[in-house]
This record gives structure tokens, C-alpha cells and sequence, in this order.
């Protein structure tokens, strides 16, 4: 409380900062809906036209399943995804079990939350839900983006622009945002592509899979599960050595005889997938070396724009969505001082994206005992935040 002069209190009145977030993946629509729930101003930039439905999975493990919890999406998300009882990892040829992680009742005991697997699109959906429709402006191919000690101005490929007290660029691994503060720069191949695509179960004509299972060979490797709480749509995605493919687009075809040579002799229920399977993806697996520090004065990255990750751990998303948490909490902690906020959430998280991200690039999770806790038991809302920047 302030006093005025006549020695009146009175509560001081603090303007609602404006924020801009660019991109509506996991992670920036993760963000707008906490702020949304907060009462602050946002607002959110789309390149694409309309959202599709990619073939693709998810796995929204204890950790993303808190963030999900603290923006009211968990009842959603659990009736529609699925829940294993156990991440089997077993060898390519024979089935010998190597490792097997037990989920279900058990890890949602231990860990305070679920381990889900779930249709992406589902999951995008879901998030998109708890946005208002009116703050996502689609069709914005970002072109600009200016700061200064008043504010941020982003300038748009249609020749609008938009002003903002602050931007978060959550534009993925090719973010346009990244670009323009820290120039073009070259992403990390890592000679090795992937697979990718989800299909109806039907078409394994009742043949019973694991429910959630990766199978290791000496050069490559595939990991196969159900997307829905009914099993009836199948997910799988490998990686396998490619070094002369480097295009990046989940929408490019890949062959499926090629696919299907690069599998002989694995397991039977490998081969009873690729039979069934009537299309697939392809993208060639990047990342990029962590960054010293994540953005600057009143501009800030989040998600693959600051440290993309291999999808070895299943932590890409998580790790964006804990970043929305974090940053949410930092922003409401100084909502008078974003550039401060930042500064706080940088601290925060760069340490265990580092981490991930290293841990990821070695593709040796769960191929062996593995303790997940320090992965599946963080809380993005109650672990502690630095001090005051």
C-alpha cells in the first residue's frame, strides 16, 4: 500500500504488460493459456494457416502431465490418451527383454501424475481449447522483430505488424525469432532420420503389441505404441542412418520399402507393424548446441527455439511446456520487469535443458536400468525459483 498526500492508502495500480508469443506449438500455447488463466494481456502468432492433425505421437510424461494439471487440461487429456503399464526396451531380434519401466498405478503413485501416450494432434487440440480463439492470430509468417526500452515490435509477412511490452519466439527448432536476433546459423544433422506415422489398429487384425515399446538394434532402432484410451490407433517412429537425407519436414514422404528393408530381421511384432503400416513420414533428426543465454532485454526464446532436442527421451515437448510453466511464474513474480524475468527463467531452466539435451543425444535412456525420477518427478510449479533478478 502507498500513501497519497493526505496520508490516504491506496493500492498502487500496476499496467498488465502486453506479450507476444510467436508460435502456437506445445509450448507457446502452453504459455498463452497460463498467462490467460493469470489475467495478463496475450496474444499469439501463427505462421501456418489453419492447424492440421499430424500422424503423430506423443508421450506426456508425470512431468508434463503437472503443467498440464496447472492449466485444467488433465481430465481432457486422460480421456482420450492412453495409459501403459510399462515402457518395455527390448532387443531387436530375439524380444529379450534389456529393460522394462514400470508406468501405470505404479509410476502414478511414485510420481504424483500419469504417464500418458497420446495422438499430438489431441494434445494440440486441447491446448488450442484453453487459448480464446481471438488471441491467436494465424497466417503471421514473422519477417521483423524490434526492441527497445519501449517495447517490441514484430512485423509480419502480409505486411501488418504488431506491438507487444515483450515477444516470446516459441517457433521451434527453425525459429524465425532465434534468426533474427542471432542470425542464420546451421543446424546440428545427425546423420539419421526418422520414421513416422499413426494407423488404425485395425489392420493388425488382432495381433497384440506391447503397449508401449522400444526395440534396440546395433544400428538403429524403432519405438512402437497406442495413441488412444481405446488402443485403436498405433503409433511408431524410429531412427535409422541416413546421413545423405537432410530435409526437415514432417510432411515428407518416405518409402516404404525402403523403410520396411531397413527393419529385416527384427522382431515379429516389428515386422507385423511395418506390414500393416500404409504410409509413412520422414524428417531428418536435428538439434542444436545449447545457448549461453536464451534472449535479451524484453525478447526471449522458449522450447525448440532455445534447445531443441533429439526425441530420444520423449522430453521435447515436456521440456517446452515446463519452460511455459517456469516463464509463467517468472512473469507474474515481476510483472514490471520482463527483461528481469527473463534473466530469471534463463536461470532456471538452462541447466536441465543442458541436461536433457546431452542425455538425449547419447540414445542410451531406458536401454538399461534407468532412474527417470529426475526427469518424471519435477514439478515446473513449485520447484524453486532463483532469486529476485
Amino acid at each position: 500500500m502507498d500513501r497519497g498526500p493526505a496520508g490516504i492508502a491506496f493500492s498502487r495500480m500496476v499496467p498488465t504488460p502486453s506479450l507476444a508469443i510467436v508460435g502456437a506449438g506445445m509450448g507457446g500455447l502452453t504459455l498463452a493459456a497460463a498467462l490467460h488463466r493469470r489475467g495478463f494481456a496475450v496474444r499469439v502468432y501463427e505462421q501456418a494457416q489453419r492447424f492440421v492433425r499430424l500422424g503423430a505421437g506423443i508421450q506426456m510424461s508425470p512431468n508434463a502431465m503437472r503443467v498440464l494439471r496447472g492449466i485444467g487440461l488433465e481430465p481432457r487429456i486422460r480421456a482420450a490418451a492412453f495409459q501403459p503399464r510399462s515402457w518395455t526396451n527390448r532387443d531387436w531380434d530375439t524380444g529379450a527383454m534389456k529393460y522394462e519401466l514400470p508406468l501405470g498405478a505404479e509410476a502414478e503413485a511414485k510420481y504424483g501424475a500419469p504417464y500418458l501416450l497420446m495422438h499430438r494432434g489431441d494434445l494440440h487440440e486441447a491446448l488450442a481449447s484453453a487459448v480464446p480463439s481471438e488471441l491467436i492470430a494465424l497466417d503471421k509468417r514473422l519477417t521483423g522483430l524490434d526492441w527497445n526500452g519501449g517495447g517490441v515490435t514484430l512485423r509480419f509477412a502480409d505486411g501488418t505488424s504488431a506491438q507487444a511490452d515483450a515477444a516470446i519466439a516459441a517457433d521451434g527448432i527453425h525459429s524465425r525469432g532465434r534468426e533474427l536476433w542471432l542470425g542464420p546459423e546451421r543446424t546440428n544433422y545427425t546423420g539419421r532420420v526418422a520414421y513416422r506415422t499413426t494407423f488404425s489398429a485395425a489392420l493388425l487384425n488382432g495381433y497384440a503389441l506391447d503397449e508401449c515399446c522400444k526395440w534396440w538394434g546395433p544400428d538403429r532402432h524403432i519405438v512402437i505404441y497406442y495413441v488412444t484410451a481405446a488402443r485403436d490407433e498405433v503409433y511408431f517412429v524410429t531412427s535409422v542412418p541416413e546421413p545423405e537425407f537432410t530435409v526437415e519436414s514432417w510432411s515428407a514422404t518416405g518409402d516404404l520399402a525402403t523403410l520396411r528393408s531397413a527393419f529385416q530381421g527384427f522382431h515379429e511384432q516389428v515386422q507385423r507393424v511395418m506390414t500393416a503400416c500404409p504410409r509413412v513420414h520422414k524428417w531428418a533428426i536435428v538439434d542444436r548446441d545449447p545457448l549461453a543465454r536464451w534472449g535479451e532485454g524484453p525478447m526471449v526464446l522458449l522450447g525448440d527455439a532455445g534447445h531443441p532436442m533429439t526425441q530420444y527421451m520423449a522430453q521435447g515437448a515436456a521440456s517446452a511446456m515446463e519452460d511455459a510453466a517456469v516463464l509463467c511464474r517468472c512473469i507474474e513474480a515481476q510483472p514490471n520487469d520482463l527483461p528481469a524475468a527473463f534473466v530469471r527463467y534463463q536461470t532456471m531452466r538452462r541447466e536441465r535443458t543442458a541436461r536433457i539435451q546431452g542425455t538425449s543425444q547419447q540414445n542410451t535412456w531406458m536401454r538399461q536400468a534407468t532412474d527417470p525420477d529426475w526427469v518424471y518427478g519435477y514439478d515446473a510449479w513449485t520447484a524453486p525459483l532463483p532469486a529476485l533478478a
